[in-house]
């Protein structure tokens, strides 16, 4: 295999060798993991959620009926999410973002973004 990692990508072969002689780390992927908040039982879960700086965070309609994610601030807006639906959205700047349903607005929930 490694003659044939060597044939096929050189550079990479040398590299992978290198730090495996040198005892070092491969470098980790800068792609920060999704956070999910759950929509069941009229209520968003966790109430609040803290996140790094460019973090992804996926809303998860579990309840039988309707459900949307709306900011105050009008920064995200989903459209109406179904069952099993979901919805997305990175922030790209710190800050705490309040959200609620549009359909329930007593379902509310908070998104805290901590900067770099």
């Amino acid at each position: 295999m490694l003659s044939h990692l060597i044939r096929c990508a050189p550079s990479a072969a040398v590299a992978a060798l290198a730090a495996v002689a040198l005892g070092v780390a491969a470098p980790a992927s800068s792609a920060i993991p999704p956070t999910t908040i759950k929509i069941d039982n009229f209520t968003f879960g966790p109430v609040t959620t803290t996140v790094p700086l460019g973090a992804p965070v996926t809303w998860v309609n579990g309840d039988d009926i309707p459900h949307t994610v709306v900011a105050v601030d009008k920064s995200f807006r989903s459209k109406v999410l179904d069952t099993d639906e979901k919805f997305s959205f990175t922030f790209t700047k710190a800050g705490t973002y309040d959200y609620f349903c549009s359909i329930h607005p007593h379902m509310t929930g908070k998104v805290v973004v901590k900067g770099a």
